[in-house]
């Protein structure tokens, strides 16, 4: 994987969130909401935050390494999907984040 090209990650993460969209329609009926998606996003947050602990040796946790690694590339996953789903471009906000915050230093 070219780790630059954010256009392919972008592309790669929404085909990956289609599939789970095909998935909830096979099980339930209906995809998830853009409210379950970022709950499912909450959660995934939540359990970085167990497995930084881990990794510091604040919370006893088997395999916490690599699931950490898991975990962050997932809630970069995630993100992409909520901005997708609110119609916001993750480039330009990252970019205008980015942007802002470098002209505070």
């Amino acid at each position: 994987m070219d780790q630059n090209n954010l256009d392919e990650i972008i592309k790669r993460s929404l085909g990956i969130r289609e599939s789970y969209h095909e998935l909830e329609r096979q099980h339930h009926g209906t995809e998830w909401t853009l409210e379950e998606d970022t709950l499912a996003y909450l959660t995934d947050a939540g359990l970085v935050g167990r497995d930084i602990m881990s990794h510091q040796k604040r919370w006893l946790k088997k395999d916490s390494e690599a699931e950490l690694k898991h975990k962050l590339g997932e809630n970069i996953w995630w993100l992409i999907v909520l901005a997708d789903r609110t119609g916001i471009d993750i480039k330009e906000a990252l970019d205008e984040f980015l942007t802002k915050t470098e002209k505070l230093f």
